[in-house]
């Protein structure tokens, strides 16, 4: 394995080549504080979106085309929606909306009350998405998530998910497609299962490794940047209000005097006047209006 270079927000992949089994340790320091920064999320609400961006990241480790992955869970508890998504280039960003300010330590089922996670794989085919879905039935994140590779892949899968104000961290194992016997992974799993949250946020990548397999051959691959960026723009909203249409729009117009649209994942706000918005459906670009995005 090779050393740790001093970097906030990784993903590192590896393979555990005495086991059959791969893996994937994430780091989000600056992409959570910048998530952070952007709104005021009571603590346990922070707590399970700083966990999902961790998740996610560690999930789209394997994407292998220029797409997305999703990660979306809605209920009818005091968090009703969360929304977290990664590219294939690691630009993550996420959300949550919540009626009312869950209890502290509230498992899956307290924070959303009747609830769906659901994963949805974006460019894989051009127009046509992949969806899985995963009842709460878990007490927390990790456990849906393994629920859900489970279900879903049939792939034994070990997940641990840990964050603070200033860290998020998630480790995932999971055992090789077609690897047939069973002692590899339960060897590395029972070692995986004693990574304590503290170690997961606090340790190089090189040195957890080592603390947890250093009996075995592991294959430390080159880590990957991750950071907090959103694809909203001023275009993106034009098209949306276009898709509206002008009718639609102009009645908005004569309402609010002005039309504002504020991102939901990075709180950017785009307004748009009687001058854009009748740029825009005369076929002409909306001009720069010089409001404060």
């Amino acid at each position: 394995m090779q050393n740790d270079p001093v970097q906030q927000d990784f993903r590192y992949r590896f393979l555990i080549e005495s086991a059959d089994v791969r893996g994937v340790v994430v780091r989000l320091d600056e992409s959570w504080r910048e998530t952070l920064r952007r709104a005021d999320y009571p603590p346990t609400v922070a707590q399970v979106l700083a966990e999902a961006m961790a998740a996610v990241v560690l999930l789209g480790a394997n994407l292998k085309f220029t797409g997305k992955l999703s990660l979306q869970v809605k209920g009818d508890g005091p968090l009703s929606l969360l929304v977290v998504q990664v590219t294939d280039q690691g630009k993550v960003r996420g959300m949550a909306d919540w009626r009312e300010e869950p209890p502290a330590g509230a498992d899956l089922q307290t924070l959303f009350g009747a609830g769906q996670m659901s994963i949805t794989l974006s460019g894989a085919t051009p127009g046509q998405d992949y969806q899985g879905y995963v009842s709460l039935q878990a007490g927390d994140l990790a456990g849906a998530l393994t629920d859900y590779f489970a279900q879903s892949e049939q792939l034994p899968t070990q997940i641990a998910l840990s964050s603070n104000a200033h860290s998020a961290g998630g480790f995932l194992l999971q055992r090789l497609p077609g690897a047939d016997e069973d002692e590899g992974w339960n060897r590395a799993s029972q070692l995986g299962a004693t990574l304590s949250r503290e170690e997961l946020l606090g340790l190089p990548v090189e040195t957890l490794l080592h603390r947890l397999f250093h009996e075995e051959t592991v294959r430390l691959y080159e880590p990957e940047e991750v950071e907090f960026a959103c694809n909203c723009s001023r275009e993106r909203v034009a098209g949306m209000l276009q898709g509206l249409g002008e009718q639609e729009a102009r009645s908005i117009l004569a309402e609010q005097g002005e039309i504002t649209v504020t991102c939901e994942f990075c709180r950017n706000t785009e307004v748009f006047d009687a001058v854009d918005v009748g740029g825009l459906f005369a076929g002409a670009t909306p001009p720069d209006s010089g409001h404060a995005h």
